[in-house]
């Protein structure tokens, strides 16, 4: 049965769980309506404006520096002082909110984990909700998981990792919950329900409610959040700059207003994040109409690319300008099992990856997998001699627009275009089975990375871009290759466990994706609707 507040506050449509009621109480519920109604409004609007500005794109318009908000980058300005249990952040691990994911995170030996309600997790109320529940008794150290399966249990070690929380972007709602008949914004039903439940015990153990927000296209979208929360600490009697947050980097605009968005959020961020991946599927979304920027290959867009180049260094600079910490980006490799050549190849690329970040003086690094953390480590502590870079401000780094708009040179073939429809169909199966963090062919992929993959393909359809040994990729060369592909997938599951998967609903859904005329925003907003229904509706 479904849950429905005292004043007719919210709906919850979807069928719960005894165990849920922790989570979804009436107060916190009525605190998710009032955020709502309080902050939708805007919202909304500022979604408007996302369109506007891509429509504006469409018709000639190139991003650059806003001249409005030149003062705000001459100016001198520092964020608030950081906590000091994030003062050291030199090794990050990511990942889903499962139970058995967080105890493995939180005791990998990194600084810090992001637990993710956005990109590795796959949004199905279930998941969102014990990953609610699971967070909460990370908070008390009283999180634990038996394996079924083996037996083995797990527990929380004495020093875990300082705990970060990432809710879902702007964009994203959350359609079992309903306030006046609308869906509550995915982002202040993460946000709130985590901040609601956790804000004061943590503040009671010396830690605080704190968070990385995605996908921010705008500095506007910063103070929005700033907004939400002054509110949220009001509500909740906590102090004033309580709540902190980074905010990654991942969207083209975003680049050119970092200034901006550390002023708009001043007395509630830490710091900025190269989120490359989704930096990588911005790019590619705000050049689709231009036939001269289709991308080369995936594996080619590395971090050597002048484009990237151009944005990592400038976060670094931004960001010590200000007293802000600048976050590398994620190392998504993973362990190869059975093959140390190609697992010790894997391994020198992410020592590689992780020596440039460093050298380029930033703060510290993501990684995907617990293997990766000390390796990480060791790279920072080789060349890093304190907790931090913040001294290190790059006052030789001087990015024009020009140089964040350098459109990536390389080729593009019939084994990469492959590989994004092997690894597209096959995220998207996942996601829809509930999986948001897949392991595909040593790589943890996510959302974001999956969107590089149906992108890419959309651009090479679009315009007709052919392969660089001059064959053109058209709809039936494409159709024939996934095809190619998804018997190979079968083949190698096996036809029982492939039919019991949803590969023929990711193949209609990708396909359409890729085929579209017009280019979707999000892969997950598009497939966000068969994920599981809502089962009531709102009164």
């Amino acid at each position: 049965m479904g849950l429905e507040t005292n004043a007719a506050t919210s709906v919850v449509g979807a069928p719960l769980r005894e165990s849920w009621t922790r989570v979804l109480s009436q107060d916190a519920l009525a605190f998710i309506a009032d955020l709502t109604r309080t902050f939708r409004p805007e919202l909304n609007a500022l979604l408007t404006e996302r369109r506007t500005r891509q429509d504006a794109r469409r018709a000639g318009a190139r991003l650059d520096f806003l001249p409005e908000t030149a003062s705000i980058r001459a100016a001198a300005w520092q964020v608030a002082p950081i906590p000091r249990p994030l003062m050291k952040r030199v090794v990050e691990i990511t990942g889903p909110v499962d139970r058995k994911m967080v105890i493995n995170a939180l005791n990998s030996g990194a600084d810090v984990f992001m637990a993710d309600f956005e990109d590795a997790t796959s949004p199905t109320f279930a998941n969102l909700v014990d990953g609610q529940l699971n967070l909460m008794d990370a908070v008390r150290r009283t999180l634990t998981y038996a394996d079924a399966a083996t037996g083995k249990e797990y527990r929380l070690g004495e020093s875990p990792a300082v705990l970060l929380a990432r809710p879902r972007g702007l964009h994203l709602p959350e359609k079992h919950v309903l306030v006046d008949g609308e869906p509550v914004p995915g982002a202040l039903f993460d946000f709130g329900l985590y901040v609601f439940h956790n804000a004061r015990e943590l503040l009671a153990r010396g830690f605080g409610p704190w968070f990385y927000l995605p996908k921010l296209e705008h500095w506007l979208e910063a103070r929005w959040w700033d907004q939400v929360f002054c509110a949220a600490e009001r509500r909740l009697g906590l102090g004033h700059g309580s709540i902190k947050a980074t905010v990654l980097i991942e969207t083209l605009p975003a680049a050119f207003q970092m200034d901006e968005i550390l002023h708009a959020l001043k007395d509630h961020v830490v710091g900025l994040n190269c989120g490359r991946w989704d930096y990588i599927f911005s790019f590619i979304k705000c050049h689709r109409h231009d036939a001269g920027a289709v991308l080369p290959d995936r594996g080619q867009v590395t971090m050597e690319q002048p484009f990237l180049r151009a944005y990592t260094q400038l976060l670094v600079k931004t960001c010590h300008r200000r007293g802000a910490f600048a976050m590398g980006g994620m190392a998504a490799q993973i362990p190869i099992k059975h093959d140390a050549a190609a697992n010790e190849r894997a391994l020198e690329r992410v020592r590689a990856d992780k020596t440039r970040e460093v050298n380029d003086g930033h703060d510290g690094t993501w990684v995907a997998h617990p293997a990766l953390v000390p390796i990480a480590r060791a790279v920072f502590a080789a060349k890093m001699t304190g907790d931090h870079q913040l001294g290190v401000l790059r006052d030789d780094v001087h990015v024009t627009a020009a140089d964040l708009l350098a459109i990536p040179t390389g080729t593009r073939t019939e084994a990469g275009l492959r590989a994004n429809l092997r690894i597209g169909v096959q995220y998207l199966e996942a996601w829809l089975r509930g999986s948001g963090c897949v392991p595909l062919e040593h790589l943890m992929e996510d959302a974001a990375t999956a969107e590089i993959s149906r992108t890419q393909i959309w651009q090479q359809l679009h315009w007709n871009a052919p392969l660089a040994d001059g064959r053109p990729v058209d709809r039936a060369f494409v159709k024939r290759l996934l095809a190619e592909e998804l018997a190979a997938i079968a083949h190698a599951l096996g036809p029982e466990r492939f039919t019991a998967g949803r590969f023929a609903q990711a193949r209609a859904l990708f396909s359409d994706l890729c085929f579209a005329e017009t280019l979707p925003d999000f892969l997950t907003l598009a497939a966000y609707d068969a994920l599981d229904a809502p089962h009531a509706n709102a009164s």
